[in-house]
């Protein structure tokens, strides 16, 4: 043998085994904390029928207006449904509590650092313009929404130091930070975008073209506004994955826009849509009755889950001089009467949230244990007190609404704060000036609940008003934080991670667009969720998030208001769905239309 013949010999055996190793190292899916619940060769997840029959066409229904298919970006509100369109590299598993699958990359490759991630993707992915998905589109995708994207993905994505396109299929993110172990799993879901069609286009603008993606649906039709059609694509490349399999049943899924929710639910008794959710009580108690409901033609259904329900409150703008003392802010708590509220008006349907992590085991309601002082006490100087002594409960009442002795025990902590109580006004005593503020509100609804706080506050001496506009007006002044206090919720999943900056990081409290709208600049928080971010393992996981709770209850950021554990759906009796439920999630994308009860074609 030639001595060119034997490197040439040696460099082909050396091409094999690196190919070899690559492979072998490289896994079908990722898990936050602990093992794959689904294997290598697995053909469809449990929650899914892979022999659902396919057709039919739905409409849902959506609040308010659009004008915009760029959901990427803070400016112009965007169009339901959009996810619809575009795939990520993984897919997420709704039975499990952080993992996720192959759907673009058919494979990836991590070491256990986590100081970088690589993709492999399929070569069969198209774009449904018929482009083929390459790792050029998955930089493009990553330094568009860093440069140019909402607020909310620097935060989230920060810590990629580099997106790099090994060759056409192959792509490795570079982390700056390789104790931000959540952030390989957050690259997994992000939706990839199509360069050639963005190269045209003004990234920060809203648009008004029908965009690309490579998702299941495409886009088909709109009326501006007022709805909106997502098309079945035939020729989905991703159709016989197991990530899909039994999934995208419907040929197509219309949105149509209400301004009211309330003439909403009388559209769907009418026939005018299919499927509603609904997060009003009083309507859940009273509005889902009639003939339809009697005759089996509209079904109401309550379905339990095991997804934390998060935080949802009255929100102080903390920018606000009035609500800059934590003090004000406790004493404010006490002007909502939950359990007045929830018989009253919500027909007893609703637990109180004390946690900004209820319904789940990362709540902190007992007392620390040792892992979580030790967590906490490097900063016991810069915290308050009852954070290590005490469990909070937000104010309990009695139901009756005679709350009178909470009332003086408000206007007490008050007192301390330089307010007095003057002529029946809540006076400052250095200022001179009379506290009053707005409460913005979006829904209409609301009001009913709000109303009686007031009536509170006006014990207290505290002018509240309540100021409804509609969505376009609201979602830009909670973008510009112009307001005093505002009714929003903070969504959690059951792994916690970089969206804990992004609600609350100091980095974000100035940041217009951001999700931290309460405008808190804490360091003592922003350590915390650096440890979340990097907790090894579940077990930590919890202790820190725990902690994190703590600090979150007894800073009195919130007026905590209520959750419920179950999905309360309503729908035509056209539907089928599998017989498992996934426990973190509804799965209405599992869904579909039985032939026997799919309504005749006019």
């Amino acid at each position: 043998m030639s001595m060119f013949s034997l490197k040439k010999t040696l460099l082909n055996t050396l091409l094999i085994s690196i190919i070899s190793f690559s492979c072998n190292a490289a896994q079908h899916g990722l898990s936050m904390h602990g093992d794959l619940k689904y294997p290598a060769d697995f053909t469809h997840f449990e929650y899914a029928n892979p022999a659902a029959p396919k057709g039919g066409d739905i409409k849902e229904w959506a609040l308010g207006t659009f004008d915009s298919f760029n959901g990427f970006i803070i400016k112009g509100t965007s169009a339901d449904g959009l996810g619809l369109i575009y795939d990520s590299l993984m897919n997420k598993a709704l039975d499990e509590p952080f993992s996720q699958y192959g759907l673009l990359a058919a494979s990836v490759d991590m070491p256990a650092s986590r100081e970088h991630i690589t993709f492999f993707l399929r070569p069969e992915a198209r774009f449904s313009d018929g482009q083929p998905v390459t790792a050029q589109d998955v930089v493009f995708t990553f330094n568009t929404l860093l440069e140019k994207g909402a607020p909310f993905y620097r935060a989230y994505l920060g810590d990629i130091e580099q997106v790099e396109a090994i060759n056409p299929l192959t792509v490795k993110f570079h982390f700056k930070n390789n104790g931000n172990r959540e952030l390989p799993l957050i690259v997994g879901e992000i939706p990839i975008l199509p360069q050639h069609f963005w190269k045209n286009q003004d990234f920060s603008a809203p648009l008004t073209q029908i965009p690309v993606g490579s998702g299941p649906y495409i886009l088909s039709k709109f009326e501006s506004g007022r709805s909106v059609t997502y098309q079945r694509n035939a020729d989905y490349w991703g159709k016989d994955l197991p990530v899909n399999k039994g999934r995208f049943n419907f040929d197509s899924i219309t949105y149509d826009y209400y301004r009211d929710s309330t003439v909403s639910l009388e559209a769907f008794k009418a026939g005018a849509y299919d499927f509603r959710q609904e997060t009003s009580s009083k309507q859940w108690a009273t509005g889902y009755t009639g003939p339809q409901f009697d005759s089996g033609k509209l079904i109401k259904k309550e379905i339990l889950h095991q997804k934390p329900t998060g935080m949802q409150a009255f929100l102080f703008n903390t920018r606000k001089p009035y609500f800059q003392d934590p003090q004000v802010r406790k004493a404010l708590t006490y002007a909502f009467d939950f359990e007045w509220t929830n018989s009253n008006l919500f027909y007893s349907a609703y637990t109180r949230t004390h946690s900004y992590f209820s319904n789940s085991d990362m709540a902190a309601n007992e007392l620390p244990t040792a892992e979580e002082i030790a967590i906490l006490e490097p900063f016991r100087d810069q915290l308050p007190a009852e954070v290590f002594t005490q469990v909070y409960r937000a104010p309990t009442y009695d139901g009756t609404g005679q709350i009178r002795p909470q009332i003086r025990q408000a206007l007490r902590i008050l007192k301390t704060s330089g307010w007095e109580l003057t002529n029946g006004k809540l006076i400052n005593k250095d200022t001179k000036e009379a506290m009053v503020f707005e409460i913005l509100l979006v829904q209409k609804e609301f009001e009913r609940i709000v109303a009686p706080m007031i009536k509170n506050l006006q014990r207290m001496g505290i002018q509240a008003n309540i100021r409804i506009v509609d969505v376009s007006q609201y979602i830009n002044r909670l973008r510009a934080f112009d307001f005093d206090m505002v009714v929003g919720s903070f969504g959690q999943s059951s792994s916690p991670g970089n969206e804990q900056f992004e609600y609350w990081g100091s980095m974000n409290a100035q940041q217009p667009g951001s999700r931290n709208l309460i405008g808190i600049e804490n360091p003592v928080i922003d350590k915390l969720i650096e440890r979340i971010i990097q907790a090894p393992d579940r077990k930590q996981l919890v202790f820190s998030t725990r902690a994190l709770d703590r600090v979150l209850q007894w800073n009195y950021y919130v007026i905590p208001q209520y959750h419920s554990s179950s999905y309360r759906i309503a729908y035509k009796n056209i539907f089928g769905y599998p017989a498992i439920t996934p426990v973190y999630d509804l799965g209405f994308d599992t869904w579909w239309i039985e032939p026997s009860l799919a309504e005749p074609v006019n």
